[in-house]
């Protein structure tokens, strides 16, 4: 009779979540690791610490490199967090804009929030604009669309079913809405922004700051 040899069952997947998010806080912590530390660290196989290693690259949160430990020595194969990852965890940056905007408009006044958003905006179209001159509104707002969700505004495009020429800008997210809920000003400089990108009439016909679910753009003819 043949043996049968019986396989290990693969750990749940609320538990592999948990130790893939053990690993993150871990590299996290202490900066690039090996396979061999992580596995160490949290009391794992190296082959499984590789797995999990693997899975995260594929998340784009985690990738691999080659360093000297310690400026010296051997080679070796670390894992670092990458952008993607180091977004997982909690940071302030709202928080801190808001404060850095407060303080600006109580040494300089009321419209010095503004003005410092203008100049902002002005950088952004300076940069963007080499892109979208020359072509046709399809294609410019295709391409601001494109650079919007990269910013983290998860941007799609609508046609209107009725009117000819008609086109909706919709952002999903508002990856500045802590400081957009308490300085209207953000969301008019980014009205007059794309405005002036588009070089056609824009309105807004909804906002995520004020509790709606999308900031809904109308763009084309008769849009002012």
């Amino acid at each position: 009779m043949t043996a049968v040899t019986a396989l290990s069952p693969a750990a749940p997947a609320p538990e592999r979540e948990r130790t893939k998010r053990r690993l993150l806080d871990l590299v996290k912590r202490h900066g690039p690791q090996t396979a061999q530390d992580l596995a160490a660290r949290l009391e794992i196989s190296i082959p499984a610490a590789r797995r999990h290693l693997c899975d995260l690259q594929e998340q784009g949160l985690v990738e691999a490199r080659v360093e000297k430990p310690g400026g010296r020595g051997r080679p070796q194969h670390v894992f670092a967090l990458t952008d993607r990852g180091e977004a997982a965890f909690p940071k302030t940056y709202s928080l801190l804009c808001v404060d850095v905007l407060r303080h600006v408009q109580s040494l300089y006044g009321e419209g010095a929030v503004l003005r410092v958003l203008d100049a902002r905006n002005a950088e952004i179209a300076a940069r963007l604009a080499p892109e979208l001159c020359g072509s046709a509104l399809p294609e410019r707002l295709e391409l601001l669309a494109q650079r919007l969700t990269e910013m983290g505004f998860d941007a799609r495009l609508e046609r209107d079913p009725v009117e000819p020429g008609v086109w909706f800008l919709v952002q999903h997210n508002c990856p500045n809405l802590t400081v957009a809920r308490q300085y209207q000003d953000l969301c008019a400089a980014e009205l007059d922004l794309y405005g002036a990108l588009l070089g056609v009439p824009v309105v807004r016909e909804s906002r995520i700051a004020c509790g709606q679910s999308t900031c809904r753009y109308r763009i084309g003819p008769g849009s002012a």
